[in-house]
């Protein structure tokens, strides 16, 4: 990642020194004049710092923590609504409701990881008063053809103070954001707007030889943080910093959680269990450290070999093919292609390597229901699709979906749960434990 000359050079010595560096390489100085980083950039900028960090496509990292969470003993219920919560006989009693029913369950504990809905949790769903509040921030974003061949990050600053980052994307494109606006509710969706596009627009022409234009973007989106509100003067300067607050009323413990990150979430689930663990007498400690997600059970300088080990069981696989599938799926690739020995086994073909057997895999694993489930929400192959080839992947997963030729990836059954340890409410999805 690149910044420019006059950057605070004492902050990245301590980037280096202070995180417990051991995989990453350490900063160094660039020429832009000779460097290949300088060659998308105006010939004024001469000097600049390389840093290192870590990067996650974050629908993969979300649903692997879904699985994960299912294979320790979670019950997994996306599309479903958290109608009310209330304290009875010594335990938590949980409304809940989908398309076709409603149901309940009771939890001895109810944690509150609702993101931008936590106050809709509080006031609507438990029916609480609260002095905290969240402050829902939106980051635009665009995405736009590639505007650079290597494989780094550009980190600017602009004019305003602000920085935005320039990163490799999906492999034909630039991702560039974020900002930084309120926004005003959590029902309203985020999107991004004509202020804010031609804002990254232009901030990325200060720096980029050739300036990107409005015919450049082939995506827009937007998300909300949802941060605790501090009372700072203006969005950018709003704590990025997680609050937990539990409340103990009647001995039915109720944690609350304002703000957090994705780049902190494990830190955060860990500060989350040392207010559950007391109170439900749970006395393993953090193992989260070293465990791999799904899919995730080799090293990072193992990518390569794993790659050409796919490729050498399943030589129908081109490089690019191979090299998605390991990327998104890890080890689990292997299940998917099972025992093919050419890609006619794979069934249907749609476009960009998708096939039927991926479809159904995702299908009974990762509780995909739809296209648009597939494309933008495991993934982001919706960039590299056509409408009409959209169009056929729905089709095909809506019909498998309901005929209920593959499995639903840990669907629920009716009636009234039993009581189980603690329970997670969300508006779009609510979890038990036992």
């Amino acid at each position: 990642m690149y910044a420019r000359r006059w950057s605070n050079a004492k902050g990245l010595f301590l980037y280096d020194h202070l995180g417990g560096r051991e995989l990453l390489p350490g900063t160094k100085t660039l020429d832009l004049r000779t460097d290949a980083a300088g060659t998308a950039l105006k010939p004024e900028f001469r000097r600049a710092f390389e840093y290192s960090d870590c990067w996650i496509e974050d629908s993969r990292l979300v649903v692997l923590n879904a699985r994960d969470a299912m294979r320790h003993g979670a019950t997994i219920m996306p599309r479903t609504r958290v109608v009310s919560a209330r304290r009875e006989a010594g335990s938590w009693v949980i409304t809940l409701c989908d398309s076709t029913a409603q149901w309940q369950v009771r939890a001895r504990m109810l944690v509150n990881a609702a993101g931008p809905w936590a106050e809709t949790v509080i006031k609507g769903v438990v029916g609480q008063n609260s002095s905290d509040h969240i402050r829902l921030v939106r980051g635009s974003h665009i995405v736009t053809k590639r505007l650079f061949d290597h494989d780094r990050s550009y980190f600017l600053q602009g004019r305003d103070g602000r920085i935005i980052f320039a990163i490799p994307y999906e492999g034909d494109f630039t991702l560039i954001g974020t900002t930084d606006k309120d926004h005003p509710d959590a029902a309203t969706p985020p999107v991004c707007t004509e202020e804010e596009s031609n804002y990254l627009i232009d901030f990325a022409s200060q720096y980029f030889a050739r300036p990107v234009t409005k015919d450049d973007i082939v995506w827009r989106f937007s998300g909300v943080r949802p941060l605790y509100d501090d009372g700072a003067g203006s969005a950018t300067a709003a704590t990025r910093d997680y609050v937990l607050k539990t409340d103990d009323a009647g001995n039915v413990p109720l944690l609350n959680i304002f703000g957090g990150k994705i780049t902190t979430y494990r830190k955060l689930a860990e500060a989350a269990m040392a207010e559950i663990a007391p109170r439900l007498d749970n006395r393993h400690g953090p193992w989260t450290a070293g465990a791999p997600l799904p899919g995730g059970d080799f090293a990072v300088a193992e990518v390569t070999t794993l790659m050409a080990d796919l490729r050498q069981q399943y030589p129908f696989l081109d490089a690019a093919w191979a090299r998605r599938l390991v990327r998104a799926y890890g080890t689990d690739a292997f299940e998917i292609l099972g025992a093919a020995s050419t890609t006619d086994q794979l069934g249907e073909h749609f476009s960009a390597t998708i096939t039927a057997a991926e479809l159904d895999w995702v299908m009974a694993n990762e509780w995909v229901a739809t296209g648009e489930d597939f494309l933008w929400r495991r993934s982001k192959l919706g960039l590299v699709v056509t409408d009409s080839e959209a169009a056929a992947i729905d089709d095909y997963v809506r019909n498998r979906t309901r005929t209920g030729t593959t499995g639903t990836g840990g669907a629920r059954t009716g009636g009234t749960a039993p009581t189980s340890n603690a329970a997670s409410a969300a508006t779009g999805m609510a979890g038990a434990s036992a």
